[in-house]
């Protein structure tokens, strides 16, 4: 039974271990080690592409594209106006609204509505048969006072003769002197009373005072009119020659002042409302004498001849006058200057290169301006500001950007 019995397995110095896990699980391992690695190594290359990139977009918006496309404009010598610019109101050198200085019925009008009358047309008629039958009246006192002063005349000349001859007394002489004078003072009332009298006829027929232009009607035959109502019969506006009044700032005032007591002939246009085309021209006439503490300006009075109406009482014109006139001074385009701020600058091209130079602009108009820093003979840049720098490489078009553009063309 012994020999029958399995002996007992006990470890021995040459029994080997138990096998390892499977290969197939190590090969595993293996690839997501080697797909974590290459993951990252394409990562940081990608992201050194990307800050290389950036870092090329960086450097070249930092600097000037080379040969930019401008087009130019050249300075030169010229003259250039002073002009102030400010708003009118087109004002009549006289305006007479006639009223009636007597009572009575119109009898005719004789004004068309915009008629142009000259000094001593008549106007207006008013009923002078009343005023007819006052003066009559009124000459006939006359008549007879002066027959009255006429006896007593002749008596006081018998008088004096007698009085010579001692025939009447001195105190007769004396009362018939008292009474010419008397005679006289009536007869000169008489005539006070005609001529008062043939003027409320004179007012009767209402004659145009000045040259002008009749308003539209305002009374019709058979109104009836008060010397004291205040009825407008008619209203009358000189039109020929006309003036536009306008302000003048005050800081202005010394140097057209001075013009005009060197008898300088200063000349101002009227502009229509958008200040573009040219209504008439006059002549800076007067300023008036104090200066309006609200606005810091002074009205003054210019005087048009108004030969074809183009101006109209009181419409509104843009005026322009022209103070003195700079000559021989450098003049370039308004548009090739640029403003920075304060500063006050534009590029002048030499040898394909543009250079920034601060210039003074002085005097602008009809589209120049007078400046102070080049010369004439500059050739200066006149487009393609935003890409412009400081001694940039420019090429020069030969033709200029299309209207509307502010740059050069696109590359």
């Amino acid at each position: 039974m012994a020999d029958d019995a399995t002996p007992p397995v006990t470890a021995g110095a040459d029994q080997q271990p138990a096998p390892p896990a499977h290969p197939q699980h190590r090969g595993q391992w293996i690839v997501i080690g080697s797909l974590i690695i290459l993951g990252l190594i394409i990562s940081a290359v990608l992201i050194l592409l990307h800050e290389q990139r950036l870092g090329k977009a960086a450097e070249s918006a930092q600097q000037v594209v080379p040969g930019i496309t401008i087009t130019t404009v050249t300075a030169r010598t010229g003259d250039i106006g002073v002009y102030l610019d400010a708003i009118g109101t087109v004002t009549p050198v006289s305006t007479d609204s006639i009223t009636s200085q007597v009572s009575g019925a119109i009898a005719a009008v004789h004004y068309q509505e915009g008629q142009l009358v000259e000094k001593g047309d008549p106007l207006v008629d008013i009923d002078d048969r009343p005023y007819r039958a006052t003066l009559t009246q009124a000459q006939g006192t006359l008549e007879h006072d002066e027959q009255v002063l006429a006896q007593t005349q002749m008596d006081l000349d018998r008088y004096r003769a007698a009085w010579a001859r001692n025939a009447i007394a001195k105190q007769m002489l004396d009362d018939q002197e008292k009474i010419v004078l008397q005679d006289h003072g009536t007869v000169t009332s008489d005539r006070g009373a005609v001529q008062y009298d043939q003027t409320q006829l004179d007012f009767c027929h209402i004659t145009s005072p000045i040259a002008g232009r009749v308003g539209l009607r305002l009374v019709d035959p058979g109104n009836a009119v008060q010397s004291t109502g205040g009825l407008t019969l008619v209203v009358i506006t000189q039109v020929q020659p006309i003036t536009v009044i306008f302000t003048c700032p005050e800081d202005s005032i010394a140097q057209v002042v001075d013009r005009l007591h060197a008898h300088a002939h200063l000349p101002v246009d009227a502009y229509d409302r958008t200040g573009l085309k040219k209504i008439a021209g006059g002549t800076l006439l007067t300023f008036d004498n104090l200066i309006d503490t609200t606005t810091g300006t002074v009205k003054a009075r210019a005087l048009f001849d108004n030969a074809h109406d183009e101006l109209f009482p009181n419409q509104f014109v843009n005026t322009r006058l022209l103070v003195t006139t700079l000559t021989a001074v450098t003049l370039i385009p308004s548009s090739a200057i640029q403003q920075n701020g304060q500063k006050t600058y534009l590029y002048v091209i030499q040898d394909g290169t543009a250079h920034m130079r601060m210039v003074t602009a002085g005097v602008a108009e009809g589209g120049l301006t007078q400046v102070d820093g080049i010369s004439a003979g500059d050739i200066v840049a006149n487009s393609s500001f935003d890409k412009l720098k400081d001694n940039a490489a420019v090429i020069v078009a030969k033709d200029p950007p299309a209207a509307g553009t502010s740059g050069g063309p696109k590359p």
